[in-house]
């Protein structure tokens, strides 16, 4: 018996969303970025379930336990002329790492992509994350160097929208 026999991945319901804050909370922790979290429970939910979501997330557990997560959500690629998934977070809890089931959450997330015509996946990675940047780049995911990413936050989204 391997251990992905005991692992269940499935689509987090309204009822899952204190957990989906956890393992945010988690991430962010890892990230050493725990100060800039502003998601709370309703806002979630609105993202999630409200009218016109289109935010979506995957719990991973292991013998019926939490130990993991992925947010994603589908946007468009103009140049490719299809909807792409785009992944917003995964993680697995620390100690459940290189077990398969950071690959399995990505099997299930490039089906779901299949199953809705998309023409691709993509998501970043903080660069000092070099165990990440591996396992990535062992699946076959390009680094994208010549692409830089930009970021408005509320504030400045806010100031540039009453120019």
């Amino acid at each position: 018996m391997t251990e992905t026999e005991n692992f269940e991945i499935r689509e987090a319901v309204e009822a899952d969303i204190p957990l989906v804050l956890h393992f945010i909370k988690e991430l962010a922790e890892y990230e050493k970025l725990s100060d800039i979290v502003e998601a709370d429970e309703k806002v979630l939910w609105e993202s999630m379930f409200g009218e016109g979501s289109n935010t979506k997330a995957l719990l991973a557990f292991y013998d019926g336990e939490p130990v993991g997560y992925a947010v994603y959500f589908f946007n468009f690629s103009s140049f490719v002329g299809r909807m792409g998934l785009y992944l917003e977070d995964i993680y697995v809890n620390p100690d459940m790492r290189g077990r398969g089931f950071g690959k399995a959450l990505l099997k299930k997330l490039a089906q779901l992509a299949i199953e809705n015509n998309c023409g691709r996946m993509e998501w970043i990675v903080l660069d000092w994350n070099e165990s990440a940047i591996e396992f990535y780049k062992k699946l076959g995911a390009e680094t994208l160097d010549a692409w830089t990413t930009y970021r408005l936050n509320q504030k400045e989204i806010e100031t540039l929208a009453a120019s």
